[in-house]
């Protein structure tokens, strides 16, 4: 199993959020967390699923995936810096 995998994620459901809501509550969550440990999170639309990822990496968290779950839905997968 890879690294990224070894760690459950906390998830974090933001349908129905936009930017910059998705970003600033992805990041919100991410400081309340331990260095390391790893955020999914769940989007719905294509803004938040290329904002936040591109967001979190400029603040120095690494993006671990972005997956498309189905027609509307992508997770955004996290570590901590």
């Amino acid at each position: 199993m890879s690294e990224s995998h070894q760690q459950t994620a906390e998830p974090l459901d933001l349908k129905g959020e936009v930017c910059p809501y998705t970003f600033v509550k992805s990041k919100l969550a991410l400081e309340e967390m331990e260095s390391g440990q790893v955020l999914r999170v769940i989007v719905d639309n294509r803004g938040s699923a290329e904002n936040v990822p591109r967001s979190l990496s400029s603040e120095g968290h690494q993006i671990l995936n972005v997956a498309m779950l189905n027609d509307t839905d992508w997770a955004i997968t996290v570590r901590k810096a």
